[in-house]
């Protein structure tokens, strides 16, 4: 299905994904009907939510000629590793920016991103921005025709990568009330929020932030539905107060693994078989757990939690050691 038939797109992730009931996890915490939307199964590279875009994004680089994909991450990045995969496919070239240090004997997505051939080019998280313009100014010198994808592949495009997949729910037609996603660089969220927006459903759209407060997330996932909508054509401006974050779980940090997301990871891996990842689906899924444990949600509600993937961090050594 495309909600979207005059964005170009090119199909290669194993879509739809499919909703899946979670009985054992919602009677061990005693709250809603829990269910979760499978985008850790989209099939490249382990799956993820970036998938999704890449499928608008490649449709734009290739029209554009691009021999050379270039995006930037941390060293552990789920983003990185899709795009690098992707690349691979394609037949392109691909150069990762990547915000820390390398490893002696990669492990999780960096041993993944060095099996797909990338370049890697190592900064601080605070020169990202910096090295990746280099990055592709470099590139374009040496005429290797690259295309620059943003964080978290989080622009107007990537945006309508969800909103694409929000109709794809609807389709399915499993009523719920409320969708918990990650929410960081905004585009998944930004989708859902315009997809809901665009269908008049009336259930809500809840974002558990990752590394951002609340105010500064509401402006990101508010204009990246603002941009993708006038990408379709349509005159529809989502308000920050309209978008619905929640930012009391951003624990020691971007990347930090504390007890609650040790403990989110450990309840879906022995009462569902579901594998979580340390910094996104597992932050997301300890503020879920919480915030069903604090009564917000009701007895009688049905509350979707949207797997985005990432288990291959799980096999990072920082992660793994701890777990």
């Amino acid at each position: 299905m495309n909600s979207n038939p005059t964005i170009p797109r090119i199909r290669f992730a194993a879509l739809p994904t499919p909703v899946e009931p979670l009985p054992r996890l919602s009677a061990q915490l005693r709250g809603p009907r829990l269910l979760v939307k499978r985008d850790d199964l989209t099939g490249l590279a382990f799956g993820g939510n970036k998938t999704r875009k890449l499928e608008f994004i490649l449709a734009e680089a290739q029209a554009y000629g691009a021999r050379t994909l270039i995006t930037v991450g941390a060293a552990q990045s789920n983003h990185c590793r899709q795009t690098a995969a992707l690349a691979a496919r394609a037949g392109l070239d691909c150069i990762l920016v990547l915000s820390g240090r390398p490893e002696e004997k990669p492990t999780g997505n960096l041993l993944l991103d060095g099996l797909f051939g990338v370049e890697i080019v190592w900064t601080s998280r605070a020169e990202r921005e910096v090295a990746l313009q280099m990055a592709f100014d470099v590139a374009w010198e040496e005429g290797r025709r690259p295309y620059l994808i943003p964080l978290g592949a989080s622009n107007a495009l990537g945006t309508l990568a969800y909103e694409a997949a929000f109709q794809e729910f609807l389709a399915q037609s499993i009523p719920v009330d409320t969708i918990v996603v990650a929410s960081s660089s905004g585009g998944t969220q930004a989708g859902l929020a315009l997809g809901a927006r665009r269908a008049g459903w009336k259930g809500r759209v809840l974002g558990i932030s990752i590394d951002e407060p609340v105010n500064v997330l509401q402006r990101v996932v508010a204009d990246l539905a603002s941009a993708a909508a006038e990408r379709l054509g349509e005159k529809i401006t989502i308000q920050p107060e309209a978008i619905q974050v929640n930012a009391d779980y951003l624990g020691e940090g971007y990347g930090v693994m504390g007890e609650a997301e040790r403990e989110a990871i450990r309840l879906f891996a022995r009462h569902e078989g579901l594998l979580l990842d340390p910094v996104y689906t597992g932050r997301a899924a300890a503020g879920m757990i919480d915030l069903i444990r604090q009564g917000t949600f009701q007895q009688g509600e049905s509350l979707l939690f949207w797997h985005t993937g990432g288990s291959p961090a799980l096999f990072a050594s920082r992660y793994a050691e701890s777990l």
